[in-house]
């Protein structure tokens, strides 16, 4: 069973996302939040695999609790805004979160991103992906990440990643197994300390291996 819990500063939303957690099996909602302060409370009190959360909330934002939240645990956090804006995805990302969805996603949508958080993958649509990318065409450009241990081939499987492929896509083209870009991946997230696939994204943007296109 996946435990959930939902963040959002609105009563009303809260409790359509309860019904509709609550509704679909597997899935059980373990407690509310109102504001980040308190997400950031009950997420250590219920330790749920899950937190959707919401970026503006009053006291502390969801940017904030997610920050201090993925510092200290391996809670997956599911940002939710009504806000389609690029410091947005960029800051969510950059703070911990495992995803970033619009409150109009439609609710089977809403449902599968919470499977896809909770099982330690990320959720990174490429619409998302093309809305970081543009942030980091606009960010000026600062001291360069290096790849420690990082080898030429996972070079190439992180170059792919962060052009927005699937495991599948990439095995395609670099002619390789599903088994070994899986390997690739996973050697990659323990060597580059990353959390999840969109961990490793901004990795290799801030390395320099990929360089954006303002115009993307």
């Amino acid at each position: 069973m996946t435990r959930v819990l939902i963040a959002d500063d609105q009563a009303l939303l809260r409790g359509s996302f309860r019904v509709l957690v609550d509704s679909a099996p597997g899935l059980e909602v373990v407690g509310e939040a109102s504001d980040g302060v308190e997400a950031v409370a009950l997420t250590r009190r219920f330790a749920p695999d899950v937190v959707l959360m919401d970026v503006r909330m009053p006291s502390m934002d969801g940017i904030e609790a997610t920050r201090l939240i993925c510092a200290v645990s391996e809670v997956r956090v599911l940002m939710l805004t009504t806000f389609d804006l690029d410091e947005y995805v960029y800051a969510a990302l950059r703070a911990g979160a495992s995803g970033f969805l619009l409150k109009d996603t439609r609710p089977a949508d809403l449902l599968s991103a919470i499977s896809i958080v909770a099982s330690g993958d990320a959720l990174l649509a490429p619409s998302v992906t093309r809305r970081l990318v543009s942030e980091f065409a606009r960010l000026p450009t600062g001291p360069v990440k290096q790849l420690e241990g990082v080898t030429a081939r996972e070079q190439e499987v992180l170059a792919l990643i962060a052009r927005g492929l699937s495991n599948d896509e990439i095995a395609a083209r670099l002619h390789l197994g599903i088994a070994t870009v899986k390997t690739h991946i996973g050697r990659l997230l323990h060597k580059l300390a990353a959390r999840d696939r969109a961990q490793l994204v901004i990795a290799a943007y801030e390395s320099g291996l990929i360089r954006p296109s303002p115009r993307q």
